[in-house]
């Protein structure tokens, strides 16, 4: 997709804030047909502009009280490729990122306790080939989550 126009961005901010909103509405919303919306999005899908779709589900109905981010030192940057893996194999872990700074990798994972995270942390993640060093920080709150934003600039 060569570039996203100010109805395409429109559109993105509509469907962003409600995955599950009728084309119908969202054609509303833009003052345009539902046929425009629906070429549009499946555009975008096709574009990767659109990479998914779903319903996200809150951690602690299903007992993971715990959310933490741990940074992690391996031994050397390039054993990244083969620690990923290896955080795949933990279903606990929800997002891992090879990072620039003071951690080669920083992960985000859900624990039903602080039990549960400690038994992650020394029998799963410190066992990992190439883990020198994990630093753990649990958040106590989540201030803000939202998606990437999309910003409706006048001059498209």
């Amino acid at each position: 997709m060569d570039k996203i126009d100010k109805l395409d961005r429109k559109i993105l901010e509509v469907i962003s804030q409600n995955a599950r909103i009728p084309f119908r509405d969202v054609a509303d919303q833009c003052d345009v047909s539902r046929a425009a919306i629906h070429q549009r999005v499946q555009r975008m899908i096709e574009s990767n502009v659109i990479t998914g779709s779903g319903y996200h589900v809150n951690p602690k109905v299903l007992g993971f009280s715990t959310s933490a981010y741990i940074g992690i030192k391996l031994e050397r940057g390039s054993m990244y490729k083969n620690a990923i893996p290896e955080f795949e194999k933990i279903p606990e872990v929800t997002e891992c990122h090879f990072t620039t700074g003071p951690y080669t990798l920083l992960v985000k994972l859900y624990a039903r306790d602080n039990e549960h995270l400690m038994d992650l942390l020394n029998t799963k993640i410190q066992e990992i080939p190439g883990v020198m060093a994990t630093e753990t920080m649990i958040s106590l709150s989540q201030g803000v989550k939202r998606k990437v934003p999309i910003i409706l600039k006048d001059d498209e």
